[in-house]
C-alpha cells in the first residue's frame, strides 16, 4: 500500500475502535457522527485492494461490516417507526430519511442498468433482504417499474411487519408489494417466477455465506432471468461485502458499475445461464473469469455519470 492508503486504513481502524466500543448502535448524535465520518473516509475512489490486506486487517474489516449492518438495520427500524406514525400515507414523508436521495440515485442507476439487459420491462421482481424500510422496492415500484409486482423477502418477521405498515396505506403499492418472512435458502420453486431478483448487500456478510446464497439462486431462478447484486469497491469494501464475478457460478456476468459519488454500493448484473443441472455440477459454472477472482478487472472501464462501468460479454469471460 502507498502512504495514502496506509493513512486511510489507519483512520478506518481508529473509527472501528470507537464504533466497536459503543454501548449501543441505535441512532444518536454520537453514533451518527462516527458512521458519517466512516462513510466519508471510504467514499473517495482509491486503488486500495482489500483482498491484499493482512489477516488482522481482514478480520477488522469483517467485524466493521457486521457493525455497519447492525447500525443500518437499527437506523432503518428507527425511521420506519417514525414514518408509520404519520396519520396520512407514510410514503409521502420519505424525505425525512437521511439517505433517501442516495436510494433515489441508486434506484435510477439500477433501473438504467437493468434496461440495458432486458427486452421488456419486468413484471415480477423479487428483493431478497428488504428490511424494515424497503426503499429500493418502493423507489423502483413508484418511479421506474410502475406495473411490476414486488415480492420482498426477509428472514425477520418484525422487519416485514414494519415494512408492511408503511406500504399498506398506499393504494397503489399495497396492491403490488408483497412481503414474505422466510430464509431465502428455503425458497425454491417460487424463484423461477421472477424476471429479476435483487440481492441486498448485507445478505451473506462473509464470502462463504454469500456464495451459498448465489448458488441457491442459480439452482432455482429461471434461465434467462436477471440477478442484480450489490457489491463494494476500493475502501467502500470496509462498509459492505464484495461480490466478485467468479462468485457467480451458473450466471453470465453482464456488467459491473462502481459509483464514484455518494452512492456507496457497486452494482453487479448477471443473467441466469440455460443450464439443466445445478451450476456446481457443470464445468461451465467454474469457467467464468477463472483468473480474475481477487478483484474485478477492467475490460472497458468508462467514467460516466459518477460510475466506473465495466461491460462484460460472455465471450470475454471465457477467453
Amino acid at each position: 500500500m502507498g502512504c495514502g492508503d496506509e493513512a486511510l486504513v489507519q483512520k478506518i481502524c481508529e473509527l472501528y475502535e470507537q464504533i466497536s466500543s459503543l454501548d449501543s448502535l441505535k441512532p444518536s448524535k454520537h453514533v451518527n457522527t462516527l458512521f458519517t465520518q466512516l462513510v466519508h473516509a471510504c467514499i473517495p475512489p482509491t486503488p486500495i485492494d482489500v483482498n491484499t490486506l493482512s489477516s488482522t486487517l481482514q478480520e477488522t474489516r469483517f467485524k466493521l461490516i457486521k457493525l455497519c449492518a447492525q447500525a443500518e438495520t437499527l437506523l432503518e427500524s428507527h425511521f420506519s417507526s417514525i414514518l408509520a406514525s404519520f396519520d396520512d400515507n407514510p410514503l409521502h414523508h420519505l424525505t425525512i430519511f437521511p439517505y433517501y436521495s442516495n436510494y433515489l440515485k441508486l434506484g435510477h442507476l439500477e433501473f438504467n442498468i437493468l434496461n440495458q439487459h432486458v427486452l421488456h420491462a419486468p413484471t415480477r421482481v423479487a428483493f431478497v433482504g428488504s428490511g424494515p424500510l424497503p426503499l429500493t422496492s418502493i423507489v423502483l415500484a413508484s418511479f421506474h417499474l410502475a406495473k411490476a409486482s414486488f415480492h420482498n423477502y426477509d428472514i425477520d418477521p418484525s422487519a416485514n411487519s414494519m415494512a408492511q405498515r408503511l406500504v399498506s396505506p398506499d393504494p397503489d403499492l399495497s396492491s403490488r408489494m408483497f412481503f414474505h418472512t422466510c430464509d431465502i435458502m428455503d425458497v425454491t420453486t417460487e424463484l423461477k417466477d421472477y424476471d429479476v431478483v435483487f440481492l441486498a448487500a448485507l445478505v451473506g456478510m462473509d464470502k462463504e455465506e454469500k456464495v451459498r446464497v448465489i448458488d441457491h439462486l442459480a439452482k432455482f431462478m429461471a434461465p434467462g432471468s436477471i440477478l442484480m447484486l450489490r457489491s463494494a469497491h476500493g475502501a467502500r469494501a470496509f462498509l459492505y461485502p464484495i461480490v466478485e464475478t467468479c462468485d457467480l457460478r451458473g450466471f453470465e456476468a453482464l456488467s459491473v458499475h462502481h459509483p464514484t459519488d455518494e452512492v456507496i454500493n457497486s452494482v453487479v448484473v448477471a443473467r441466469k445461464l440455460p443450464m439443466s443441472k445445478h451450476p456446481l455440477d457443470q464445468d461451465l459454472g467454474h469457467r467464468i473469469l477463472p483468473n480474475k477472482c481477487s478483484e474485478i478487472q477492467s475490460f472497458n472501464p468508462l467514467i460516466t455519470h459518477g460510475s466506473m462501468i465495466e461491460e462484460l460479454t460472455f465471450e470475454e469471460q471465457l477467453s
